[in-house]
């Protein structure tokens, strides 16, 4: 049997329907499809996908478990490296990282490795087994991490492996960081899935501190000298909006992306009046930035109820930095993409999107 150049399809919400609800987009592999596209891995003698990971996750050593169909054994794999699996199958850009390395994507499409992790995370999620909790040295050292973002839930996890007490301190009143307020529900089950790996952390022995801002409460030398802490991590990640300058950005009904996604993700203004979080969102909606938080915004947008959302984006399409995956989802929910044609026009100058007028001189959006 020849190989396929081509990866199995995601299946999918039908566009029609998903653009209407905050259910997840993407419906993962069943069994026999994770098989199948495992079996396209060539099992390089020398893996260059592996080179592509952040963390250095075995990956050909994972999908030859569930080519195996040891689905217990490529979670244990996985996890070796990665403290959260099901989130990094979903929402980790693996075409700019390990699938960018995979040699099938010489000639055709590489393995969708992203799929097969996502699809050994929640096998694994779905059978609910018990974490064994780590049995700490009594004179085990103690590190604080400040923050619980996917670094300092990554960092907790693998001290915590390793016989460190760990006590993570996060400001806001859940954890996750931008796990939980940036990244929409369609995207990342919050219940489903970033509960559940917050949940797993904190039954190896990670201890959490809610509404615990660091700065305010605490100092580093106080968590040292005052808390018996023998380290500090700083995870504190990106959470403030950077504004642009442009005339009118203070208005009402105008957003940084940073708050609308907060008020939609972390404070639930999707299931108004269930939540006491109102969100006003217009008939016209237009979305500046052409990043995978833009796309998050517009089809968060879309689903509250704009009847036209519009990305305006200073280059061409072709430039876009998000996902191709949420470009193209996008498009079929509907969102229409204002973006120069050809890569040479100038960037500051918008009349010919039928504008009128320019929106940044510096040209950013």
């Amino acid at each position: 049997m020849a190989l396929s150049l081509k990866k199995h399809d995601m299946p999918v919400q039908d566009p029609k329907v998903r653009a209407h609800n905050f259910d997840e987009v993407a419906l993962g592999y069943d069994e026999e499809t994770a098989v199948a596209e495992a079996e396209r891995c060539l099992n390089c003698k020398v893996p260059q996908c592996r080179k592509g990971c952040p963390v250095s996750i075995d990956i050909p050593a994972f999908i030859s478990k569930i080519k195996d169909r040891d689905f217990d054994g490529a979670i244990e794999k996985i996890k070796e490296s990665n403290a959260l699996p099901a989130v990094c199958g979903r929402v980790c850009p693996q075409e700019n990282q390990c699938e960018k390395n995979c040699i099938l994507a010489k000639k055709g499409e590489a393995v969708g490795i992203g799929r097969l992790e996502r699809f050994a995370a929640d096998t694994y999620m779905a059978k609910n087994e018990a974490v064994k909790p780590i049995q700490f040295a009594d004179d085990a050292q103690k590190v604080a991490v400040i923050g619980s973002g996917p670094s300092g839930l990554s960092c907790a996890g693998d001290l915590a492996k390793r016989g460190y007490k760990v006590t993570v301190f996060e400001a806001l009143h859940k954890a996750g960081g931008v796990l939980s307020y940036g990244i929409p529900e369609f995207r990342l089950p919050k219940d489903k899935v970033v509960k559940k790996e917050i949940d797993n952390i904190e039954k190896l022995g990670v201890k959490f501190e809610m509404d615990s801002v660091a700065g305010r409460l605490f100092t580093v030398d106080e968590l040292m000298e005052e808390e018996g802490f023998d380290a500090v991590f700083l995870g504190t990640g990106a959470g403030l909006p950077r504004f642009q300058g442009i005339p009118g950005e203070s208005l009402n009904g105008v957003y940084s992306a940073n708050e609308f996604l907060t008020r939609c993700n972390l404070m639930k203004a999707y299931k108004f009046p269930e939540y006491a979080t109102p969100i006003k969102v217009g008939k016209n909606v237009a979305v500046i930035g052409g990043g995978n938080v833009a796309m998050d915004a517009a089809r968060t947008a879309l689903r509250l109820g704009a009847e036209h959302v519009y990305i305006v984006y200073r280059r061409s399409e072709e430039e876009l930095p998000a996902r191709k995956e949420e470009v193209g989802h996008a498009k079929e929910e509907g969102i229409d993409f204002q973006a120069a044609q050809q890569s040479g026009r100038d960037p500051r100058r918008r009349e010919w999107l039928g504008y009128g007028h320019d929106l940044h001189p510096d040209g950013t959006g």
